[in-house]
């Protein structure tokens, strides 16, 4: 299923976010991992088409993939070592509206 739209993904040069990604069971978790770096190689190599999952895929190389994940709810898995080191990690939290819509009126002049 994932080799089907990273597939797609390499040969529209799309980009994708996969939501709760750390849901996923840490087997499929070790597969997408050995997909994502095959992709990844290809791409540093500045290849156009690159032998993927038993045959050739054409690489658009504006080709993204995102996750997010929620790492303090129950039933979560830890992301493996090799699959943590494709991507980059940024965190996020709630907005202060109140101090955004104060500095806000103050730029207006209120």
């Amino acid at each position: 299923m994932m080799e089907k739209l990273f597939s797609g993904l390499c040969y529209t040069g799309a980009w994708t976010c996969l939501d709760e990604f750390n849901r996923i069971d840490i087997e499929v978790l070790s597969v997408i991992a050995s997909q994502l770096r095959s992709i990844r190689n290809a791409r540093l190599d500045e290849k156009t088409e690159f032998f993927f999952e038993e045959k050739f895929t054409k690489l658009v190389p504006t080709l993204g993939v995102f996750i997010t994940m929620n790492p303090n709810y129950a039933g979560r898995t830890a992301l493996p070592d090799n699959l943590k080191v494709l991507f980059r990690p940024v965190s996020m939290m709630v907005p202060e509206y109140t101090l955004i819509a104060e500095i806000m009126l103050y730029a207006e002049g209120f």
